[in-house]
């Protein structure tokens, strides 16, 4: 235990990278990331603080004729406070993170005689990752450490990004060992005094999936920015090279630029921020729009996802003609990166990151410790960004009205660019460099090392087995929404069996139709969010698309020739622009006109392999065969190893049907009774409510007792 007068002395646990004080190789492979560069990072700033007297930065030794001889070394000295320790522990070869499960416990019985040789054991233990939880974990109870941890990234939410690619849950379980770094987090969790966060959004929507989740124990505190990379302009960043690579498809190339820089991800919104810029002639007087998302050679080449994006974007593009007016540049280094922003604030431009949903936001920290001002989605991290450096405007990522608006104020503005800019440089020092970040941290932490603070645990319920057992699906419109306060309740109870039921929308709305609706009425980000009638899925957190349902609709799927065939049909009339997506055709139709059956057997005359489907009256969605609500529900079920039994659906139309119809606990609320779904009285599984709307919903929860024994109280012979 640390006395008042002594320094700390601080052990970070990161054991399955390739970790040295040089020449960090990022991006080798999955193992040699972001954690990597964050821990030298975060041991480099703590070792400055005059409070900390040694750092250790603690990971697994390699000898391995494959890698540098750097690796090998068992102690490599930083500094005269900071030395990285290697501990030997399974083979001596480098080998991915998931097969070190095995060797943990020997690292850390290793690590315990090493601790053990020396004056004084560290005053504190922060573990990264969940392999470094374990080891740290055992550790804690066995020398009486506190631990500190940070997960990087939690087994519950790996699993769903894995799913989401097309994995299946055995191969995901085979190949990742999740049962064992799930159990391991629980386990860390269950020890840790404090658990360090980026933003509260983590907090909220990954940690709060564990049993072991202590609200007291989370402290955010955002990673620091490198300040010596990312700089204000120094002059000449106009006359570069860069510059005129950049530039060179404009027409007035020493215009301010609107820079934009992300993955081409449907999430990051990139459209959004065309549509703005192409809508406002003022916009375009003024500024060009420069969007830098990833490198291509050719679109044809990247994946499907990124070329749907690229695809948005040249017809927003085309659309708007601002040929000469943005530029989509094809190629640039991670080392030009801080460049990019110099020569966007030296033109006077400003940063946007218009993303449908941002966990963090580091481009925002990084352009504005670059001196450009920022604009930003108002969802997640960068509310925090810019409520400590104010300096931007945060804005609606559905409406481009709002992205414009927020534009045209700040590049007609010249006193609040500057500063916004001012602000900005001072912000990012205060709150997001690593001295800023180290300050806090020990702020935070030494109360814990001198057992001046400690958690107090409350009660934790486990639930058996690792993931949730069950799922409560809704659609949206005129079932869910309808009663605000019977919603908010319905929302409370949801939040409150989140580790053990998962929550599902599904509707009929295209996915920024769904996020507007969401928002609108205070709706939180489901686990899983099933859009366009079913024929999108995604997952959360930040609301993946599953490119593997993607690759299973697009079967026999020819959307022109299904157009060409209904065009000039009487009563059936194309729905706008922003109700289509790429495996929906919606039409308008007037049932006095045109019957449906007619519309399929015109459909399945011409041998087009479609599912057609209509909602409401007047809304007809023509879809690929293998898609609809109901396929879309059980592929998640089977994708989250959830019985039917054990999915209740509570519907709102008749593209309804297919989910409720079957081994899954279906609710019809009041108000639905006497219309599309009014069929369905005499069907097993499938209950009436006396209310509507979402009290309706409560009320069919109650009826089935979803998340007590979950079945129909009729098959079991009760009243």
């Amino acid at each position: 235990m640390t006395t008042a007068n002594e320094t700390l002395y601080i052990a970070l646990l990161s054991i399955h990278g390739l970790i040295r004080g040089q020449d960090l190789e990022l991006g080798r492979d999955a193992d040699t990331g972001g954690q990597t560069l964050y821990v030298v990072e975060l041991a480099q700033a703590l070792a400055s603080q005059p409070q900390v007297g040694q750092v250790d930065l603690i990971t697994r030794r390699l000898v391995d004729d494959e890698i540098s001889a750097d690796y090998a070394e068992e102690i490599e000295h930083l500094g005269p406070s900071l030395r990285i320790v290697r501990i030997n522990a399974g083979p001596e070869e480098y080998i991915p993170k998931e097969q070190l499960w095995d060797h943990l416990d020997s690292f850390a019985d290793n690590l315990a005689e090493f601790f053990s040789a020396q004056e004084r054991f560290p005053d504190i233990l922060h573990s990264h990752y969940a392999d470094a939880g374990y080891v740290a974990s055992r550790l804690a109870h066995q020398l009486g450490i506190p631990l500190i941890h940070t997960g990087h990234s939690l087994g519950r939410v790996k699993r769903n990004r894995f799913l989401a690619s097309g994995l299946n849950a055995e191969v995901i379980e085979q190949r990742f060992k999740m049962s064992r770094r799930i159990e391991a987090e629980e386990m860390t969790l269950a020890t840790a005094e404090r658990v360090v966060t980026s933003t509260h959004q983590e907090i909220t929507e990954q940690y709060e999936l564990y049993d072991h989740y202590q609200p007291e124990q989370m402290r955010i505190i955002p990673p620091g920015t490198d300040l010596n990379q990312f700089h204000p302009p120094g002059g000449g960043e106009v006359e570069t090279p860069l510059f005129e690579t950049l530039v060179r498809h404009l027409k007035e190339p020493h215009k301010p630029l609107i820079l934009a820089l992300s993955r081409p991800d449907k999430r990051k919104n990139i459209t959004a921020l065309i549509e703005a810029y192409g809508q406002s002639p003022e916009l375009q007087e003024l500024a060009n729009l420069m969007i830098v998302a990833g490198n291509r050679d050719d679109i044809d080449d990247l994946e499907e996802g990124a070329q749907e994006v690229f695809h948005e974007l040249l017809v927003a593009v085309d659309r708007h003609d601002l040929f000469g007016k943005v530029a989509l540049p094809k190629h640039h280094e991670r080392c030009q990166v801080p460049a990019i922003y110099r020569i966007a604030a030296a033109s006077g431009g400003v940063f946007v990151n218009p993303a449908l949903t941002e966990p963090f936001g580091l481009t925002l920290i990084e352009a504005a410790a670059s001196g450009l001002p920022i604009i930003a989605t108002e969802d997640g991290g960068p509310r925090d960004i810019i409520h400590n450096c104010r300096n931007g405007l945060l804005i609606d990522p559905l409406d481009p009205a709002s992205i414009s608006s927020a534009l045209l104020k700040l590049l007609t503005d010249r006193p609040l660019w500057e500063d916004c800019r001012d602000r900005g440089l001072q912000g990012v020092r205060e709150h997001y460099s690593w001295e800023a970040h180290a300050q806090r941290y020990i702020a935070q932490m030494e109360p814990i090392a001198r057992r001046a603070e400690r958690l107090e645990r409350q009660p934790v319920v486990e639930r058996s087995g690792l993931y949730r057992n069950r799922a409560i699906v809704s659609d949206l419109d005129l079932n869910l929404i309808g009663d605000d306060r019977a919603l908010q309740e319905l929302i409370t109870v949801l939040r409150q069996q989140r580790t053990q039921a998962h929550f599902v929308l599904a509707t009929g709305r295209r996915f920024d139709s769904a996020l507007k609706l969401m928002k609108k009425h205070q709706i939180p980000e489901p686990d899983v969010l099933i859009t366009s009638s079913g024929t999108e899925i995604y997952h959360a957190p930040e609301l993946i698309g599953d490119s593997a349902w993607a690759r299973h609709i697009d079967y026999h799927w020819a959307p022109h020739q299904v157009r060409k065939l209904l065009a000039g049909l009487p009563g059936l009339k194309l729905q706008p622009k922003h109700e289509q997506s790429r495996f929906k055709l919606s039409y308008y139709i007037d049932p006095e006109r045109i019957k449906l059956e007619e519309i399929k057997a015109l459909l399945h005359q011409e041998e087009q392999s479609v599912h057609v489907q209509m909602a409401f009256g007047q809304y007809l969605d023509i879809l690929p065969l293998r898609a609809s609500k109901g396929l879309a529900l059980r592929y998640m079920a089977e994708l989250k190893g959830i019985p039917l039994e054990r999915v209740f659906v509570a519907g709102g139309s008749g593209a309804d049907e297919d989910m409720m119809r079957g081994n899954t606990l279906a609710a019809v609320v009041a108000n639905r009774h006497d219309e599309e779904l009014s069929q369905l009285i005499d069907v097993e599984r499938i209950y009436f409510s006396s209310k509507p709307h979402a009290a309706g919903i409560l009320e069919a929860l109650d009826y089935y007792d979803v998340f007590g024994r979950c079945c129909d109280p009729r098959e079991a012979g009760q009243p």
